[in-house]
């Protein structure tokens, strides 16, 4: 598209420093306090191995004290379920994470027991 080439050696560079720098950002400390949380995630299909597979991408947004938005998380993952929701917020509460007044989320059955089971104090 840009007249650009580049060969499977470059590629495979470029990913390897790529994806250190990833793993940086999604284990950086975060803050204690995110007033209002956006959790939601978004599914689709993958190829894998031939077969068509779904996934899903689960996205945090928090908005911290000063009103800026940050993307806490993103991660793929199997089809949505609560279950995999409350391994994401175990994580967050790991790397520093303490407190949601208010956490906005789909319908997804069980959702707000897993925030509640991290975040008792959370209105969902």
């Amino acid at each position: 598209m840009y007249g650009l080439s580049f060969s499977t050696s470059q590629i495979s560079r470029i990913t390897d420093k790529i994806l250190v720098k990833v793993e940086e950002w999604k284990n950086r400390p975060l803050k204690a306090c995110y007033p209002f949380v956006f959790l939601d995630a978004t599914c689709f299909n993958v190829k894998s191995n031939g077969k068509i597979i779904k996934k899903a991408a689960y996205v945090i947004v928090g908005i911290d004290l000063e009103g800026q938005k940050d993307i806490l998380s993103i991660t793929i993952g199997e089809i949505e379920s609560s279950k995999l929701w409350l391994k994401e917020l175990d994580s967050l509460k790991f790397r520093g994470f303490q407190e949601i007044f208010i956490a906005s989320v789909d319908g997804l059955p069980g959702f707000k027991d897993a925030i509640n089971a991290l975040y008792p104090e959370t209105k969902v």
